[in-house]
């Protein structure tokens, strides 16, 4: 069964969609569309900025969330997903795809949880941290025993066996890279990232975004969407919407998404978007997954 992965922030390069712009015409009209709805022509800076341009949250997530969502659409008949799943800000295009939301909308709400973050981050000095080499229950262990008044660090991302992404205020990011160090880990590297994604400390963003999700229309997906909250599969819209809406300050649960959608028939993945970053991380799910069955 044919699966459809969407990537999220961090995977956008300067030249990303120019070649869909350049040869469909479809593609076009799409992206001169979402210059007229963000009020800029972030066209310009895809495919022309800097890097620093490009790494503004205002236009990274807008960014990322077109070039994967306009990559699913000019594939034609031959986008024929039986699932589809999104790490992080990818959910937003894995649900467009799926037709879940309108491409409008869901451009609309990514840029209004790229502003929502933003501002988050802004208020609260915080960061995240990769932690490689330790199962996900020692990682987990060490920050709830740092976790304290004054302290918060959680599991944001579980990307794959053995590599997990911790999300938090600064000192306990560092304090919990020693520990996590001192434990075994073959690397805690902190990451260059403005806030702590996926953690308490995105509050006021889910409040903010939530009001915009709650006012936007969802439909009935033509497949199941694997969401990051839980990585089971979802087509109710009011199930959809309650786990975007919390999605913000939950962990990302990849790694079960995809062992969730191996063991309900996918065997044929494919990453629509900037990058090959899932690719990797469904590989060693995927070998995990062979070795030991899944839990």
């Amino acid at each position: 069964m044919k699966a459809f992965v969407f990537p999220g922030q961090g995977a956008q390069f300067v030249g990303m969609g120019k070649d869909l712009y350049d040869n469909n015409a479809t593609a076009k009209e799409l992206f001169e569309k979402a210059n007229e709805i963000l009020g800029y022509r972030i066209t310009d800076i895809m495919f022309e900025g800097t890097d620093d341009d490009l790494k503004q949250t205002k236009v990274t997530q807008p960014a990322v969330f077109l070039h994967s969502v306009i990559s699913a659409i000019c594939m034609g008949d031959a986008f024929q997903p039986a699932m589809t799943a999104g790490h992080s800000l990818g959910e937003f295009s894995a649900l467009v795809a799926a037709g879940a939301l309108s491409f409008e909308d869901g451009l609309r709400l990514v840029y209004a949880r790229a502003m929502a973050m933003q501002k988050a981050c802004e208020a609260a000095p915080s960061t995240m941290a990769a932690i490689i080499g330790l199962p996900d229950e020692k990682v987990e262990e060490v920050c709830a025993g740092i976790n304290r008044e004054g302290n918060i660090v959680v599991c944001a991302n579980y990307n794959n066996p053995g590599q997990l992404v911790i999300s938090g205020n600064v000192d306990a990011i560092n304090e919990a890279c020693e520990q996590l160090k001192a434990a075994g880990a073959k690397r805690a590297l902190p990451l260059k990232v403005g806030g702590a994604f996926h953690s308490p400390l995105m509050q006021p963003a889910k409040d903010e975004l939530q009001a915009a999700i709650e006012k936007t229309e969802f439909q009935t997906p033509k497949c199941p969407v694997y969401q990051n909250v839980d990585g089971k599969p979802h087509t109710e819209p009011a199930e959809i919407k309650r786990n975007l809406i919390a999605q913000l300050t939950s962990s990302v649960r990849w790694t079960q998404c995809v062992q969730n959608m191996i063991a309900d028939g996918a065997d044929d993945f494919t990453e629509c978007g900037p990058g090959k970053a899932l690719q990797g991380m469904i590989a060693k799910i995927n070998k995990e997954v062979s070795a030991h069955g899944i839990a």
